[in-house]
């Protein structure tokens, strides 16, 4: 079996040479009472610190988000740094909602949308975020919670759903990097709703994965949302919200491979993907 060897210990077995190879060339390796110089030891533990720093600055913990879709609209992240999100909670078992809530993101008032009895386990400082926040005056809101920055944007344009009580969200992760800058995945998640006046313009947030409603019954069907989806221009484009939840069924594959955008990626109910840049 090869061995593999993380950046960080790469990094400190080159500096621990070049320390020693400075060492080996100074006459004050050691002092005339025959007493070892430590300030080799000293400075390896420093360029350890450096590394480890360097390391985390990075996002660099070896770990990757993760995204589980439960079905309908209801989707879980859990980010670089173990939080858990939760948006729009209605499909899914006991288990799918057992990791404790750091964040809540609800798109609508409707009752598919809206089950927060499902997630019992909670963090002391769990925020929910509700379309009524994310529409706080009358305008689409931002929220930077340090693991992650939240976008409301517009959603609605149908007579099921308007767009002055409905939000669809980007959230951009900050995949673990210690200044908090949001440069990690992002991820576009439609809400309830038809073509948006927005849409053509979160091409230019270079989204990453894009989920779009298309049950055909209260909201656009999966024609129109191939169309969003080329106005959105995201990496991975998948369908969600296939079938009204009246229907007895969460997810239907069938259908979802009639959701012919470019770049699609179609995640089962129950599935769970590592989320890349």
């Amino acid at each position: 079996m090869k061995k593999r060897f993380s950046i960080t210990t790469i990094i400190i077995i080159m500096m621990s040479m070049v320390a020693l190879l400075t060492a080996c060339g100074s006459s004050g390796s050691q002092d005339n009472a025959g007493e070892p110089d430590q300030s080799a030891q000293t400075d390896q533990a420093v360029q350890s610190e450096q590394a480890d720093q360097m390391e985390q600055e990075a996002g660099m913990n070896g770990k990757s988000a993760k995204l589980l879709y439960m079905g309908h609209a209801s989707i879980r992240i859990t980010t670089a740094e173990d939080k858990v999100i939760y948006i729009d909670p209605f499909a899914g078992d006991s288990d799918d909602y057992a990791p404790a809530a750091d964040l809540i993101l609800v798109t609508h008032g409707h009752y598919d949308h809206t089950a927060l009895d499902k997630i019992e386990n909670r963090n002391e400082d769990c925020r929910v975020i509700t379309w009524k926040e994310a529409l706080e005056g009358g305008q689409h809101q931002s929220f930077d919670l340090g693991y992650a920055n939240v976008e409301a944007v517009e959603a609605g344009y149908n007579t099921n759903h308007s767009v002055s009580e409905c939000v669809g969200y980007v959230i951009t992760l900050t995949d673990g990097a210690t200044d908090g800058a949001a440069g990690g995945v992002k991820i576009y998640v439609s809400g309830d709703t038809s073509t948006t006046e927005q849409m053509p313009g979160l091409a230019e947030q270079n989204i990453d994965y894009a989920f779009f409603c298309c049950d055909g019954v209260y909201n656009m069907d999966i024609e129109e949302a191939a169309e969003c989806a080329a106005l959105v221009q995201a990496k991975h484009n998948i369908p969600y919200h296939i079938v009204a939840a009246n229907s007895g069924s969460y997810f239907d594959h069938a259908r979802a491979e009639q959701f012919n955008a470019d770049n699609r990626l179609i995640i089962d109910e129950g599935e769970e993907i590592e989320l890349e840049k």
